[in-house]
Order: structure tokens, then C-alpha cells, then sequence
């Protein structure tokens, strides 16, 4: 495959923008009108999705045979869409008749063969890691809410409790389906590492016009049943191949992850005596957004392992650390030797890494969910998880 000219080709038809999208949708549901069924009734949020996740793809066709873990992982994941492999073919040919459209005498042979080829390639490790798990794990769990608490003017907390085991460990995330939006899923961070019970805390912030995040944090109560698809990311949990101590840096609801970590790690210290040291800054806009204020001073002042640094970035009259809390991180210490964990929306994830680097901090040190974003603004999606998880959908 001539990866250069797939990137170069990809690059003129995004900039196209939403024609483009268009025309592949309208193409998708006039040649198998049957799947428009799969898709949610206003499509106003999914146009961007594909291209995000194509963009993504393409992008790194030629790594993807030395790294399959994300096209996997999509495939696993697009089972909660009831996507099957009869669906691949149905996508691919919808995908190169708008790339021809839109190419026109750009889109040669050679070009169309390269396309056809990188997204088998995709499509073929997608279904093959669907139909191997299908064999384990249900395409989604239900879940009964079981609590509800709002935490702050735009930031509520729901307990939930999967009807069977969901394995995901601390710092992965979730996507979920609630009854009031069909088909419209949004991914959440649990805020606690796996339980005895089962449970597990979602931070959800209220954003005006979200499609989600105002019903899930205002008319959901408890007795409610809500989806879960499989868990997902590594990026914010503690793998094998992390060293040294860590600097967390959260922005806004993007704390949720953090919080599953230190629990886990909390659980570690009170184990064996021992555990990575932490210092923690949670950056928000006013301190009343400082919703879990209480108990990570608690922690700070009881653990001898773990720092707590809040940061408030628009309310002058704040006693303690203000401005961008990347900057404030990076202005902090050194951080020689730290592992960083950065979590919140695109452009403070993008802000962060850039302060840290320039503060010396070593970029492959520094450690966030590279998904892509969506194009509805759902920051109770996006602060919780980084930007929102790609999908075909």
C-alpha cells in the first residue's frame, strides 16, 4: 500500500467536510436501507464519528500490523451496535464510492486498490476480534441504577450496578446507552476501582444542549436500567510497563479515572505498605466544580503517598492555586521520573502535554486516551474520558 497517498487522498476529502459525510450515508442507506435502523433518529451527532475513525485508521494503516489492539478493540466494542461481519462489505463499498465521488480524476486504480486493500485489513481484525469475543462476553450488560447524588451546580454522580460481572479495571472506560436517548452512546469513566458489590460511580457534568449528559444527570433515578459496552483503554491504567511515581493531572470530571487509580493504589498501600507515590492537580473553572474536594483532602492528609493540588482557573477570589491547571502542574516540580496521566477535554489534554514537555518532562512519559472527538460537545463524556471514543457509527 502506498501509505502516503492514502494520507494525501484522505486529507482532500476531509476537507470537504459534512458533504462528504453526507453523501456516504445517503449512500449506505439507499443501497441497504435495512441498517438505518442502527443508527439513532437524528443524525445530527454521528456525522464526524465516521470520519474521526476513518481519519484515525488510515492514518496509521502501516502501524497497525505491528499494534492491532484499537482496530480490535473497535471491532469488539461495535458489537454493542449489533454490527456483524455481513455489515463490513456494506460499509467499505459506501466508503469508496465517496472517496471516488469526491476525488474524481485523482481516484486512480492503483489509489482505489490501496483503499479497498487498507480497509480489509481493518474490517477483517474488527470482525475477528467481534466473533472471538462474542464467545466470552455479551455484545452489552444491563445495569440497574441504584443511587443518584448531584454533587454541585453541573455535576452529578450515579451509582450503577451491572446485572452480571463487567471486567474493566481502574482507569478504563465505558460507553452507555440510557432509555431516554436511543442509540445515542456516550462514554464514562467509573470513578472507583472494581468493587466486591459490583458497583460503580459515573461523574456525569451538565452541559446545556447535551443529548446525554443533562437526561443521565436529571431524570434518571434509581430502579433505572441502563447499557454498558465493554470496557475499554489502557492508557489511564496502571499496565505493567509503568515506572516510577505519577503525576495526575484531571481536568474538570476528567478526575473520574484518577479517582479509580488512587483507590486502586490506596488498596495496594493498605495491603502491603506500599504503593507509587502521587501527586494529584484537578483543575476546574470555580471552586464549586471541586466536587470531590472533601475526600481527596482526607486522602492527602492520611496518605503519606499521595498530593493533592486543586486548582481553580476563573474565580479571582480562590485562596489556592490559580490558573490552567496544565500550567500550574508543569510550574510545580521537575518531574523528573514521573509517569504522567492527563485526562479532560481535548484542548486541555493538548495544552497539558504541551506545558509538561516544555517543562522536560519526556513526551513518552506522558500518558492520555488517544481517542478522537465526536461532534457533539458532551464535556461529561470528554472531561471523564479525554476526547470521546471513536467508533464507525
Amino acid at each position: 500500500m502506498d501509505i502516503p497517498a492514502l494520507q494525501a487522498s484522505w486529507r482532500d476529502v476531509e476537507k470537504v467536510g459534512d458533504e462528504a459525510v453526507l453523501y456516504f450515508y445517503s449512500h449506505l442507506f439507499m443501497a441497504h436501507p435495512d441498517v438505518r435502523a442502527m443508527f439513532p433518529v437524528s443524525m445530527a451527532a454521528q456525522r464526524g464519528k465516521f470520519f474521526a475513525a476513518l481519519g484515525r485508521i488510515v492514518s496509521n494503516v502501516d502501524k497497525i500490523g505491528a499494534d492491532p489492539s484499537f482496530v480490535q478493540q473497535l471491532g469488539r466494542d461495535h458489537r454493542k451496535f449489533e454490527v456483524v461481519a455481513d455489515h463490513y462489505p456494506a460499509a467499505g463499498a459506501s466508503l469508496l464510492a465517496t472517496l471516488q465521488y469526491f476525488l474524481g480524476a485523482a481516484w486512480t486504480d492503483s489509489l482505489a486498490a490501496d483503499w479497498a486493500e487498507a480497509y480489509g485489513v481493518v474490517a477483517k481484525l474488527m470482525v475477528v476480534a467481534a466473533e472471538d469475543d462474542e464467545a466470552t462476553a455479551p455484545a452489552w450488560w444491563e445495569a440497574e441504577v441504584i443511587g443518584t447524588d448531584r454533587r454541585s451546580i453541573d455535576v452529578a454522580v450515579l451509582r450503577i450496578r451491572p446485572t452480571e460481572p463487567y471486567p474493566y479495571v481502574a482507569g478504563q472506560s465505558m460507553a452507555l446507552e440510557i432509555p431516554q436517548r436511543p442509540k445515542l452512546w456516550r462514554y464514562y469513566t467509573p470513578a472507583n476501582a472494581p468493587r466486591a458489590d459490583g458497583t460503580i460511580d459515573l461523574n456525569v457534568q451538565i452541559v446545556a444542549g447535551g443529548h446525554v449528559s443533562a437526561p443521565l444527570a436529571r431524570e434518571i433515578r434509581p430502579g433505572d436500567s441502563v447499557r454498558l459496552g465493554a470496557p475499554i483503554g489502557t492508557a489511564l491504567t496502571l499496565t505493567d510497563d509503568l515506572r516510577g511515581d505519577l503525576l495526575m493531572v484531571a481536568g474538570g470530571t476528567g478526575l473520574a479515572p484518577m479517582s479509580a487509580v488512587i483507590e486502586q493504589l490506596d488498596a495496594d498501600w493498605r495491603e502491603t505498605g506500599r504503593t507509587t507515590n502521587v501527586h494529584l492537580f484537578h483543575g476546574v473553572r470555580t471552586q464549586w466544580n471541586l466536587y470531590e474536594h472533601h475526600f481527596l483532602s482526607e486522602m492527602a492528609d492520611t496518605r503519606p503517598w499521595f498530593r493533592y493540588t486543586p486548582v481553580v482557573s476563573e474565580d479571582p477570589t480562590y485562596p489556592g492555586a490559580k490558573g490552567v491547571v496544565g500550567a500550574v502542574a508543569a510550574q510545580a516540580h521537575h518531574w523528573q521520573g514521573y509517569t504522567a496521566l492527563v485526562c479532560g477535554s481535548t484542548p486541555m489534554i493538548e495544552h497539558t502535554t504541551a506545558e509538561l514537555a516544555g517543562a522536560g518532562m519526556p513526551r513518552s512519559a506522558i500518558r492520555f486516551e488517544q481517542f478522537d472527538t465526536v461532534a457533539e460537545p458532551e464535556p461529561a463524556a470528554a472531561d471523564a474520558l479525554g476526547p470521546e471514543v471513536t467508533t464507525w457509527r
